[in-house]
């Protein structure tokens, strides 16, 4: 399995606190396939970078770049035409070791 990384870019500044309800129920099935793809194994990290520029980044592993571009298509805030996604191979060089509760 390689690893891949996903952007997903919002269409506008300040997206996160001007989202419509079309746009909020986008991203919640966006949060809910992400939940099922960590509970999967597929998914590594997801979330979204704050301030005024909200973009997500998805990082996963896919056997191939196709497989890669259709896991990223099948995201929901992409699939809608709502955001853009922008795929590229990733490699996780240096993790640091899960913190103690």
């Amino acid at each position: 399995m390689s690893e891949w990384i996903y952007f997903v870019h919002s269409p506008r500044e300040n997206f996160a606190a001007t989202m419509t309800d079309e746009e909020r129920r986008v991203w919640g099935e966006h949060a809910a396939l992400l939940q099922r793809r960590l509970e999967d194994g597929s998914l590594i990290l997801a979330g979204p970078t704050l301030g005024p520029v909200n973009t997500g980044i998805c990082v996963f592993e896919a056997p191939d770049e196709d497989a890669a571009r259709q896991y990223m298509a099948e995201d929901p805030t992409i699939a809608s035409g709502i955001a853009r996604g922008e795929l590229r191979p990733f490699s996780a060089a240096f993790v640091r070791a899960a913190r103690p509760a």
